[in-house]
């Protein structure tokens, strides 16, 4: 099974880009970037131009078309205003994803980003049927950390200068994991939300 081509929750939607979201997506970064920068790595080449946002949108499409990584924008519930960026990533090895996030600056500190990790939590397991899900972040950035910790992932380790900063620059991450056996237990596993595939059927 695949991940779904768009998931709705009470709040949000939260869905494949396409190529004519690429003017949403830089409005959303351009105007959050001093909040982002500190945090996310890609932050450093921005901003870019639209045309450059419309090649990485058609890049973003094409991983997930083939089943190679899942990156997703998340919008709100009319699907017009872009809140932020996520996705469900393979690059931490076979039964296992990866949930990556970023929120504009303008709606933090909502719940938002909770909200939709809930969301792609309950679609790893429940669409493609992974083992594990993991949420990785620096130590320093609270409000992200905060994220796994309310959803109940466990902080397995926080392991020393592994990842890079903005700058380049080493930094420590923490390693938050949910089990299969956790998840089947949580009350992740009811939260409400509607999946559905790339033709637009709920599945």
């Amino acid at each position: 099974m695949s991940i779904p081509y768009k998931i709705q929750t009470p709040r949000l939607v939260i869905r494949c880009w396409q190529p004519g979201d690429a003017a949403a997506m830089k409005e959303a970064l351009d105007t959050s970037l001093e909040h982002i920068r500190p945090w996310l790595p890609f932050a450093k080449d921005e901003p870019q131009t639209l045309e450059q946002k419309v090649e990485l949108i058609r890049h973003f499409r094409g991983n997930f078309d083939r089943d190679k990584d899942y990156t997703m924008g998340i919008f709100d519930a009319e699907d017009k205003l872009c809140l932020g960026g996520c996705g469900l990533h393979t690059r931490i090895g076979k039964g296992a994803l990866e949930i990556g996030y970023w929120i504009r600056a303008s709606h933090i500190n909502q719940g938002l980003a909770t909200e939709m990790a809930a969301a792609l939590t309950r679609a790893a397991f429940d669409f493609h049927g992974v083992d594990r899900v993991e949420i990785h972040c620096d130590p320093l950035n609270e409000r992200s950390a905060a994220v796994p910790r309310k959803l109940g992932y466990l902080h397995e380790a926080t392991l020393k200068n592994r990842a890079k900063d903005s700058e380049g620059n080493p930094r420590d991450t923490m390693i938050w994991t949910m089990f299969r056996s956790m998840y089947e237990e949580s009350t992740l596993a009811k939260i409400e939300m509607a999946a559905f595939d790339v033709a637009g059927k709920i599945i």
